[in-house]
């Protein structure tokens, strides 16, 4: 006779996917992050400073702070973590105001190209 699952056991893994723990458990509830904004394409790197083990970090947030040590985009850094990029977004920000990692934001265009290049284009797609 099969026993049954323990009741604790039961709510936080799933047959298929594993142990199941929410977004928002993993921010502490919170939706928005503590410093900085992040876009997408917005570049990580680990500023070289070992996080202290009484700082109160979660096993998310020394993932990233590994995974930074390359440089990595902020939607590449929720891709290897399988996270939406808004909880993804609030470690970030933890982790910034803690000077673990920092954030280059992406450079705006310092010119936008002539109209012809795009009328160009545009003819050539025609063309086809």
């Amino acid at each position: 006779m099969a026993t049954p699952p323990e009741p604790h056991l039961e709510r936080w893994v799933d047959d298929h996917a594993g142990p199941v723990v929410r977004p928002y458990a993993v921010t502490g509830g919170r939706a928005r992050t503590v410093a900085g904004r992040f876009d997408l394409i917005s570049l990580v790197s680990a500023t070289g400073m070992v996080p202290p083990p009484d700082i109160g970090l979660g096993p998310e947030h020394l993932a990233i702070v590994e995974l930074s040590q390359r440089t990595l985009s902020v939607a590449e850094v929720a891709a290897h973590l399988d996270l939406p990029v808004g909880t993804v977004r609030v470690l970030l920000g933890d982790l910034v105001e803690r000077n673990l990692i920092e954030v280059r934001e992406p450079r705006a265009a310092s010119h936008h190209p002539d109209d012809s290049i795009f009328e160009a284009v545009i003819n050539g797609l025609r063309a086809l």
